[in-house]
């Protein structure tokens, strides 16, 4: 079947995302819900990703090299292509491999603030295009508040919340070269880099560190991966959720807000508000907001997905929660 006539139509929806300058990001064909599944592209300023979802990476070769002709002849400002196998052995075709051109664009704006990308650093992009409307929240309402980003890969929260005018921001992840690629993206915006606030350690021992010290933050937010395993820790989006929000909790001032999000695709979203509920019970939790992916993320059509994500609109399930503390206890809600 062509993908071409599936193209158009994404692309004609699309049509007010594309600025002028070529400067933003958004995704610009969903596959899954958009007529074929195996296919996604992400437009990074002037150089769009193809993500090629085939199970065998070699069978989608025909789809990718149709969609690149059609999209270099319609968008003559196309910089360059880069093909990401998602589903291949080796890890450089994961990463990601220019097809057309030699230059990825190394920033996006977005919101009116830079954000530093190197598309063939991981197997993602670089920066999440689902979360897009919680770095504009973050931008709104950061203003003279101090912030902790754990698991914040290349700390685009971070950046958001500087650029509304957070007092402090810390950014916490164990890849360095991630961070290093958050620090760009503060030289681009002219932020002062504190070098202590990037801190390069594991999630479990950090916000020990921060017990310890008893430093609290106005908004704590994390963004965990579906799962991992250290020496340190363990993290569960599938099966342990909650545990990671118990863990932050006693840092998260008075009034505070904790910002969790949850990735994990099996995780239906009423098994996760479920989960948010029941957290809320003791009345020192509260569900403030939930916040939606964008539409361009999603699809402009319906699909059939894996698990049913209301209320929210994507299985990267985010929300907002307001923190009140218990005075009467150190640590009531650290839970190892």
């Amino acid at each position: 079947m062509a993908i071409q006539p599936f193209l158009e139509k994404a692309i004609e929806a699309r049509g007010s995302l594309f600025d002028a300058r070529h400067e933003t990001a958004f995704r610009l064909f969903n596959g899954f819900t958009e007529g074929n599944p195996h296919l996604a592209l992400d437009l990074y300023a002037a150089t769009v990703v193809f993500n090629n979802y085939y199970p065998d990476s070699d069978a989608g070769m025909a789809l990718v090299h149709e969609a690149r002709e059609f999209l270099q002849s319609k968008f003559s400002w196309l910089r360059t292509g880069i093909l990401k196998s998602r589903n291949s052995e080796s890890l450089e075709e994961r990463k990601g491999k220019i097809i057309f051109g030699d230059k990825p664009d190394r920033k996006i704006k977005e919101h009116g603030v830079w954000y530093a990308v190197d598309l063939t650093m991981n197997r993602d992009a670089s920066l999440y295009l689902d979360t897009r409307n919680l770095r504009k929240w973050l931008i709104d309402h950061s203003a003279g508040k101090t912030v902790l980003n754990a698991f914040a890969y290349t700390g685009s929260f971070g950046v958001a919340a500087t650029a509304g005018g957070a007092s402090r921001v810390v950014q916490i992840d164990r890849n360095r070269q991630f961070l290093n690629l958050a620090k760009d993206s503060y030289g681009l915006n002219n932020f002062e880099i504190r070098k202590s606030d990037f801190l390069v350690d594991d999630f479990f021992p950090a916000i020990a560190k921060f017990k310890g010290t008893k430093e609290f933050f106005d908004c704590v937010i994390i963004d965990p991966p579906f799962f991992s395993t250290t020496s340190k820790g363990k993290v569960d989006q599938e099966n342990d959720s909650a545990r990671l929000i118990n863990k932050v909790r006693p840092l998260i001032n008075d009034s505070g807000t904790l910002i969790a999000i949850n990735n994990a695709l099996y995780v239906s979203g009423k098994k996760y508000i479920q989960t948010l509920e029941t957290l809320c019970a003791d009345g020192y939790l509260k569900i403030e907001e939930l916040i939606s992916v964008p539409e361009d993320f999603t699809g402009r059509a319906s699909g059939q997905q894996i698990t049913d994500p209301a209320p929210f609109n994507h299985s990267t399930k985010i929300a907002v929660l307001k923190v009140k503390r218990n005075r009467t206890a150190e640590e009531p809600f650290n839970v190892f």
